[in-house]
Order: C-alpha cells, then structure tokens, then sequence
C-alpha cells in the first residue's frame, strides 16, 4: 500500500487490526509533510485485562533503513482509547517516511496470548 499525507485529513499509518504478537506496519510516504508538525493518534478499539501495548514510531529518509532508535514513544497502553501525540520534524528535514512498530505483552491467568485491536492515523 502507499500511503501519501496529502493534505491536512487524517491519513492511516496503520489500518485497524487485531494483534497479538510484536509487529510493524508499512512505511508511509509523508510527501509535503515531511519537516512538519504532526498529529499521530494511537487508537485501542478493543483490550483484555492484564496485557500491555508498546508502539514506537520510526522514521527514513528512504522507507527502508529505520536508523537505531524511533522517532518517538507512546506510553503503554493497558486499556482500549485514543492516545493522541504531537511529533514535530521541524529539526528532522530528512524524514520523508515513517513506520510504527508494537510490542505486546500479557501476565497473569488465561490465554498466554495478548490480544488487542489498534489502528495509528496522522495528521
């Protein structure tokens, strides 16, 4: 799929989907809005108790070397909402797409597996 912000709507860097596993989406292609101020929300339509889910965003000059560290971090999320950040590539001209990645997590008794239902828009 290539994604290209191209104006101020909302654009879907990660569809929504069921996850239970660490996982990554596509690249997106910011087109003019990269050196910009960004809105990315983090949307979590369903959780079950005792899980968590860590998504970091990355970013590439070219979609494909991600650098050592991402861009940015949302907090954990334990439970199903929307998490809206701000990410601002003014000091970063050189990011022309980004990725989201995920780390999930479950403790304590049930199924082993987690089980979350997320999607990541930008702005």
């Amino acid at each position: 799929m290539d994604s290209t912000i191209a104006s101020e709507s909302a654009v879907v860097l990660v569809q929504q989907t069921a996850i239970d596993s660490r996982g990554e989406g596509p690249a997106l292609d910011l087109g003019g809005k990269a050196g910009q101020q960004l809105v990315v929300v983090l949307r979590v339509a369903e959780a079950i108790e005792q899980e968590s889910l860590h998504v970091s965003i990355w970013g590439s000059s070219d979609g494909k070397d991600w650098g050592q560290k991402p861009l940015f971090l949302f907090p954990q999320v334990f439970y199903a909402g929307s998490t809206p950040a701000a990410l601002d590539l003014a000091q970063r001209p050189h990011v022309r797409f980004l990725q989201a990645r995920w780390q999930v997590n479950r403790w304590g008794r049930g199924d082993p597996r987690p089980h979350f239902v997320m999607s990541i828009e930008v702005s």
